[in-house]
């Protein structure tokens, strides 16, 4: 079922942001920054008030306005969603939390077969009604792209299976290979889920979808291809009738970037790791880019920041096809100041790659 005639994506076509996904031409190369809302704007913290993000979350009103604080100081060509890639699964009933300085926490993790059981279908309307709720406010209030987004099945199940972030996953490679069966019928649910989320998005009236599998570096080319790629292709194949672009984001991927577009996705987004001419030569042609200055540059002088921000302009050629972002979110020590001037770096010289060469 596509989205109606009305849908804002049809309203807002000719915004830099969408057209670049499409790889079309441009006036200028749009920009956004993952965690472009939070804990680094000091307005967030002034609203921000006490609980844990989930909770902000569950308070459309307060997640709407923290959405668009970003726009409003940095002038950015996309929002996106102020929510979390566990809210789905944790809204079913999983029991997820995020720990400030450790991140998502599983009360009971995943083990084994019985295990499946706990995850039901998401119903969006009834699990995530405040998520919609929040996405349609924001569509009346915002004159550029609202991106929805969900967690990707692998990472999602790293998170569920080894109860908190890992540096080796070593649960979640162990289950993927010892019990592979047990593994795809994990990772088919957790994909029934990120597909229901993203849809339900979509309808409420977001204008493009991301789906983050954040610890996908962590596999083998050949284990992303046996055990996570044919389940991250199902996602966005049952997105394509949407409508909308379709991004697809990952740290430490440079093994995989090829993968990560054949899976479906109209953007491949690429960590700091990999040049960005290099990331446009393994996607293809096909495949729009986004990336990819390391947010680490961000904590330096301005002068650091705008030579790296140049290199990734001049590696990108002022080609189509090319939305301008950190490879991976904006740390939280980041001073607003040096993305004020990031952005309207980008937006005078991304098309001119020779003005970059100065």
């Amino acid at each position: 079922m596509s989205i109606p005639n009305d849908h804002p994506s049809h309203k807002l076509h000719e915004s830099s942001y969408l057209r670049a996904c499409r790889r079309q031409e441009v006036d200028r190369v749009p920009v956004w920054f993952q965690r472009q809302a939070g804990r680094s704007l000091p307005e967030y913290r002034n609203v921000r008030g006490a609980g844990s993000i989930l909770e902000a979350i569950e308070n459309p009103s307060l997640a709407a306005e923290i959405t668009l604080q970003p726009i409003r100081r940095y002038g950015v060509d996309a929002a996106i969603l102020f929510s979390d890639i566990v809210v789905p699964v944790n809204a079913i009933g999983f029991q997820v939390d995020v720990i400030p300085g450790i991140g998502p926490t599983v009360d009971q993790p995943f083990r084994d077969k019985t295990d499946l059981k706990r995850l039901r279908v998401l119903e969006p309307e009834v699990d995530t009604s405040y998520v919609l709720e929040t996405v349609k406010i924001l569509v009346d209030e915002l004159d550029v792209p609202l991106i929805g987004f969900a967690g990707a099945p692998f990472t999602i199940a790293s998170y569920l299976i080894e109860g908190q972030p890992s540096r080796t996953h070593a649960r979640t490679k162990s289950l993927m290979q010892s019990e592979s069966s047990i593994w795809h019928d994990l990772m088919e649910s957790l994909s029934d889920i990120a597909i229901a989320s993203m849809r339900s998005q979509v309808f409420a009236g977001a204008s493009a979808v991301q789906l983050f599998d954040s610890w996908a570096g962590a596999l083998s080319a050949d284990d992303y291809k046996n055990y996570v790629f044919p389940h991250s292709q199902r996602v966005f194949d049952e997105l394509k009738d949407l409508g909308v672009p379709r991004a697809h984001f990952g740290v430490g991927t440079g093994e995989l970037l090829t993968l990560m577009s054949d899976a479906g996705a109209d953007v491949v987004g690429a960590d700091w790791r990999v040049p960005l001419d290099e990331v446009r030569r393994r996607v293809g042609p096909g495949t729009a880019v986004q990336g990819n200055l390391d947010p680490a540059v961000c904590l330096a002088e301005w002068p650091v920041v705008e030579r790296q921000a140049r290199e990734v302009l001049r590696a990108s050629n002022g080609k189509p096809g090319h939305i301008f972002n950190l490879g991976h979110g904006v740390l939280p020590e980041t001073d607003p100041a040096i993305l004020e001037q990031l952005v309207e770096l980008v937006h005078t010289e991304g098309l001119h790659p020779e003005l970059s060469a100065r």
